[in-house]
């Protein structure tokens, strides 16, 4: 019997240790700060604790982020007080223009190196490339993680919305780079908003690569109820996924999810409770508006380091 004993903890502390060295990993386009969204009543000042609170309850230990403008970036460093990041707004190398870091917990992870390069012919300066639109850029890290005594390479990037050639071409650099930077038996991920979807050949850059696999292919379990762009609509589905979390194959994906949360505001029949012999009559609903968080769901990835 006590051997029965000494056996089960074993095996509960073998379980618990193993979830303990999980990593969760997210890429989650908050949308720009602008105009037209708050005429729409989309914009970041509503969005932002929400943004933020998902972010927190779901405890991403480390994730990336795209369309971050400076003051969104101030925002969230206010809130998410367990992260740094690593990145540089794209249009200046500095402040300008849209960041697309990488936050991670400060205390689990331990950066080793970071930089960034621009998704254009002339990659170590902001440049606009190709028939791209705007600027684009890549941020990356390595990371040691704490808690395993394992290291690993950290990329994110959002490409061009307009230039198919600019997407194209931003793919081939971004393995290339991977390759130069990273020896091949080291752990890599890849998060960003690709504006690419799994049906396009330019997607096979990345999974034919034979340095990258999508998360979403390779987990053993898998929750996605929509695509991962929703242009504000939450009532719109679409199987198309933009918004990517590769690895190599270092890696074991142990679960991949598209989280659809919402939140709501008033609208004009807000004040009428709504009864129903469905549920007691001390209990009454209100119609509010379900909006998305973004204009993006964001994209969580439990992963396991492969033994």
């Amino acid at each position: 019997m006590k051997r029965l004993l000494t056996l089960f903890i074993a095996i509960l502390c073998g379980v618990a240790g193993a979830s303990a060295q999980d990593l969760t990993v997210a890429s989650f386009n908050v949308r720009y700060q602008n105009d037209e969204d708050n005429r729409e009543g989309n914009g970041w000042e509503r969005r932002c604790p929400y943004v933020c609170g998902l972010i927190d309850f779901e405890s991403f230990d480390i994730f990336g982020a795209q369309e971050v403008l400076h003051p969104q970036l101030l925002d969230m460093c206010a809130r998410l007080t367990d992260y740094d990041f690593v990145g540089v707004g794209r249009d200046d190398g500095k402040t300008r223009g849209e960041y697309a870091p990488i936050f991670y917990k400060k205390e689990r992870f331990e950066r080793l190196d970071s930089g960034h390069f621009w998704l254009s012919e002339q990659s170590d300066r902001p440049t606009v490339g190709w028939d791209a639109a705007l600027p684009r850029i890549c941020t990356w890290g390595r990371f040691l993680d704490r808690r395993t005594g394992r290291r690993f390479w950290f990329f994110n990037l959002h490409m061009d919305h307009i230039g198919k050639k600019a997407r194209e071409k931003s793919a081939e650099l971004v393995v290339e780079k991977i390759r130069s930077f990273c020896a091949p038996d080291e752990s890599v991920i890849l998060t960003g908003d690709f504006n690419v979807d799994q049906h396009d050949t330019i997607y096979t850059t990345f999974t034919d690569s034979g340095v990258l696999a999508d998360s979403y292919e390779t987990a053993a379990k898998r929750f996605a109820p929509n695509g991962t762009f929703n242009d504000f609509h939450v009532d719109r589905l679409t199987d198309s996924r933009i918004d990517h979390v590769f690895v190599s194959p270092s890696f074991r994906v142990v679960r991949y999810g598209v989280l659809t949360d919402t939140y709501r505001t008033p609208t004009a029949e807000s004040e009428e409770l709504v009864r129903s012999g469905n549920f007691p009559e001390e209990v009454g609903l209100r119609s509010y508006r379900a909006r998305a968080i973004s204009d993006h769901f964001p994209v969580v990835v439990k992963l396991g380091f492969a033994r």
